[in-house]
């Protein structure tokens, strides 16, 4: 019986520009990885890249002048509302200034206390205090200040974003309000920035007599006066790149994760996995705020990860079926039922309170937390004994 089960290790990659061989530049490495530290390939391996160099290398990348372009193709005049954007520099204030530059007057609805992923304007605390029904209430900029003051700063950023977003152009106006139809009362032309339930959103608005609604996944869809896009994604999924340009999500992914797939075949003789990944989907128990603010965690991934895991609960077991044994007769006995089990453990109380997520979410999720978000230089993740269980020898 293996003694190690899943393993996860970062692999560096030289800096990424545009028109680098991806492909080949991460097969290179994960392989000199191998010869490197001493371990060796086996099938089902997975090896994950981070998007943001899949797009680096297919210069998928967007100017605020270009952004502006779409949005003023899109909606020509009058006042554009910008619904429910998320509490981020990085992932949305860009974006507000390249839709600013290229309407009328914009209206920002922002969510409170917090926004979609738990970026908070202020705490529940402070709203419990206050009286403000936030099913119902509309504040403009001038309410909230006369409510919460200017002391309503991120606990991890220290920013007042309300006064960050208006001051973006001069032509922004911030309210607050949880109802999207709120926004209605300013403008019938909106874009829906929510990432995750956007389509509602949509829905709810157009219900509502709203003549344009389009999500971010509506911007950006087709090059732009030469700009990158994202046919399915739009901007959602962007990041900041300099001040004056955001990173798009990468396109084409599906190509590139087979190339890989078929390259690494070839090189170790074993089958290994591939998939690209964004944000993990995971939520900081103390700061409250959820990882996921790209569209998808995993935007393309060979075939062998679709779906989710087909596990048994071994603590179950233990407590139950196999109570009365000890010793190398209970770790039999676990392995005999690990190899006996039925393809589909759905409802079964020996598979109750093991992870119902897809394998992509997950792998994604071990795969964000392995390489992080900063300096440690591994956008490509080696994860090994993933599908190996118990009973795997």
């Amino acid at each position: 019986m293996r003694t190690v089960g899943t393993t996860a290790r970062g692999i560096r990659l030289p800096i990424i520009r545009q028109g680098d061989d991806l492909v080949q530049i991460t097969a290179d490495a994960v392989i000199a990885a191998s010869e490197n530290e001493g371990f060796a390939f086996h099938d089902r391996d997975v090896v994950s890249i981070t998007e943001a160099v899949v797009a680096r290398a297919q210069g998928n990348y967007a100017t605020l002048d270009q952004i502006a372009a779409d949005v003023r193709a899109k909606f020509p005049s009058g006042t554009v509302g910008v619904l429910f954007p998320i509490l981020s520099r990085n992932r949305f204030s860009l974006l507000m200034k390249g839709i600013a530059m290229g309407a009328d007057r914009v209206v920002i609805q922002l969510s409170y206390p917090d926004d979609e992923v738990g970026n908070p304007l202020f705490s529940l605390d402070m709203l419990d205090e206050s009286g403000v029904d936030p099913y119902t209430d509309v504040l403009t900029e001038a309410k909230y200040r006369e409510i919460f003051g200017y002391n309503t700063l991120h606990p991890f950023t220290g920013m007042d974003y309300v006064e960050f977003y208006k001051n973006l152009n001069p032509n922004i106006e911030v309210i607050l309000a949880n109802d999207p139809k709120a926004i209605l009362a300013y403008t019938k032309q909106v874009i829906c920035a929510d990432i995750h339930t956007r389509r509602r959103t949509e829905r709810r608005l157009k219900a509502a007599g709203a003549e344009k609604v389009l999500a971010l996944d509506g911007l950006l869809t087709a090059s732009v006066n030469g700009s990158g896009f994202n046919e399915k994604y739009g901007l959602y999924g962007s990041n900041k790149a300099t001040e004056e340009s955001v990173k798009l999500f990468p396109r084409e992914c599906d190509a590139f994760v087979n190339a890989l797939a078929r390259i690494l075949r070839e090189r170790t003789g074993k089958n290994i996995e591939v998939m690209v990944y964004g944000d993990g989907a995971f939520k900081d128990p103390v700061g409250g705020i959820w990882e996921l603010a790209d569209p998808v965690v995993s935007p393309a991934y060979t075939k062998g990860l679709e779906g989710t895991p087909n596990e048994l609960k071994l603590k179950y077991l233990a407590d139950t079926d196999f109570r009365e044994l000890t010793g190398s007769d209970a770790e039999e006995a676990m392995r005999k039922r690990i190899r006996s089990k039925d393809a589909d453990l759905v409802g079964r109380m020996e598979s109750e309170g093991t992870t119902p997520r897809r394998l992509t979410d997950l792998l994604g999720s071990l795969s964000d937390l392995t390489s992080g978000s900063g300096d440690k230089g591994t956008p490509v993740v080696l994860i090994q004994g993933y599908f190996d269980n118990y009973a795997s020898e």
